[in-house]
């Protein structure tokens, strides 16, 4: 019988080396019973491929030392970390859209099963067992493509307990969810921990690290800082941990409100989607929309780059009405658009940096006998590469070599190549850690003192708070409130918002 001060996983002197590249460099981890525990550090510092010595995935180099719940491990792979009682659950779940919740849930027990032997009447009664276990409800027999993206995250937990995993590792759960689906899955979080459990959490949200996990492993450039207790932690200390740098935030609002308007909306109106929207954003302004997913916010933003059509309401660029019928469209009038969902709406992931970043001005690099000129191309792509200091190996790579802060660099020099003069950033740093994130909102506050009008969508208060001259709260498609940063408080709006 486990106690509550044995270890689930303990690691010493872990390194792993690929060719050239240290990933690794004399890590530990250890991760007690029923313990939340954070591991913590900026992309590309070795948090994944930890996670994949843990797993089985990669073996660790000569001289490390692994224990899984007591138990020394010399020999590993991925079936015994299954039998070990370890699971994971990747940002992008690894879940099958076309299959029931049932079967999803029950998917390991099926693998390798006869389909006419797979007892899928008991593969039910366990799943709703874990249902029940979880404190949560679920059609069974839904299609797993059928429900949100929470309900998804519960599937897949579901799923590794089902499998009588005792150890769980959480890559990035609530990057995706809304506050209220974030607070539901923290709360199944302390449920599991509660019941023996042994979670560790991997999260950019540092709000969140700090309220749901005990203690907290810093990993920077592959080498281990060190393990703290989030009881006396801040934010931007743990912040300064993992970049090495301070990242304090400070207000940035400016009085703009001398500015020449840019973008002035007028009654905008979309059925079921938002109503009566009015606002201008001036040149050189910063001015944020806040709100939950489902308040309206993206679809506001569609409809300004012609994917959707408004019923009612004008749009003026300029002081002249615009009505972009796509996204082409938006283009040729002066118009932007970073999307939330960068890996199927921003970046095409197998194609390289180069044609990425490119992809949206072709027709200006067109030469003699109108094929695509190689040194204009070259000269563009290497323009905007230095200007946004994206860390690439060569400009030929596949852009999925990247890490979530540099793609998201290039999905800005794809947009910045149209020229435009409005940028909107719906909610530009998901997926992105923490020091990624200021250098991205330093290259926004640059392009704004350039002129260029830029509407930041977030559904993170302290996000717009500390980088928006104005602020708007958006909910059920309306315009609430409008805020000065300088004259409220984070915690203000916070209460406001998830009222």
């Amino acid at each position: 019988m486990n106690t509550p001060n044995e270890f689930a996983l303990q690691m010493r002197h872990v390194s792993k080396r690929f060719g050239g590249v240290q990933a690794l460099d004399d890590v530990s981890l250890e991760v007690k019973v029923g313990e939340v525990h954070c591991l913590a550090g900026e992309n590309g510092c070795g948090k994944s491929t930890l996670i994949k010595i843990v797993t089985g995935v990669h073996p660790p180099e000569h001289g490390a030392e692994i224990s899984v719940f007591g138990h020394p491990v010399a020999a590993y792979s991925p079936t015994l970390a299954r039998a070990s009682g370890i699971a994971v659950i990747w940002q992008d779940l690894a879940l099958f859209p076309h299959m029931s919740v049932a079967e999803n849930i029950g998917f390991d027990e099926m693998v390798g099963a006869k389909p006419h032997l797979a007892n899928l009447k008991s593969i039910r009664k366990r799943a709703q067992a874990v249902m029940t276990r979880l404190g949560v409800s679920l059609d069974l027999d839904a299609r797993l493509n059928t429900l949100p993206i929470a309900e998804r995250q519960v599937v897949a937990i579901a799923r590794a307990l089902i499998s009588d995993a005792r150890l769980i590792f959480m890559d990035e759960p609530t990057a995706s969810l809304t506050q209220s689906e974030t607070d539901a899955l923290l709360d199944i979080v302390r449920t599991l921990s509660a019941n023996g459990v042994a979670i560790v959490f991997v999260s950019h949200r540092l709000a969140e690290v700090l309220d749901i996990a005990e203690r907290v492993t810093v990993v920077r450039d592959g080498r281990m800082v060190g393990v703290y207790p989030t009881k006396d932690m801040t934010q931007s200390r743990l912040g300064e941990l993992m970049t090495g740098s301070s990242l304090e935030s400070k207000v940035s609002a400016r009085d703009m409100s001398s500015a020449e308007a840019v973008l002035d909306v007028v009654g905008l109106t979309r059925r079921d989607e938002f109503e009566d929207i009015s606002f201008t954003v001036g040149r050189g302004e910063v001015v944020g929309v806040i709100g939950l997913i489902g308040s309206g916010r993206t679809e506001l933003a569609h409809a300004l780059i012609g994917m959707s059509q408004p019923e009612a309401g004008t749009i003026r660029l300029n002081n002249a009405s615009i009505s972009p019928r796509s996204i082409r469209d938006a283009i040729k009038v002066g118009i932007a658009y970073v999307s939330e969902d960068r890996l199927s709406l921003g970046l095409v992931q197998q194609q390289s940096i180069a044609d990425n970043a490119v992809v949206s001005v072709l027709s200006r690099l067109l030469g003699y006998l109108g094929l695509i000129s190689a040194s204009k191309k070259s000269n563009l792509v290497d323009d905007w590469i230095e200007r946004l200091a994206v860390k690439i190996g060569t400009s030929k790579d596949a852009v999925s070599t990247l890490s979530g802060g540099n793609q998201q660099r290039v999905v800005l020099a794809k947009w910045l190549a149209t020229e435009p003069k409005l940028l909107i950033l719906d909610s530009p740093t998901v997926g992105v850690d923490v020091g990624a994130r200021a250098g991205i909102f330093k290259i926004v506050r640059q392009l704004a003192e350039q002129g260029i009008a830029i509407l930041l969508i977030s559904d993170e208060v302290t996000e717009a708070y500390f980088n928006s001259d104005r602020i708007l709260h958006m909910a059920d498609g309306r315009i609430q409130s409008e805020y000065n940063p300088i004259q409220t408080t984070v915690a203000a709006l916070e209460e406001q918002i998830y009222a």
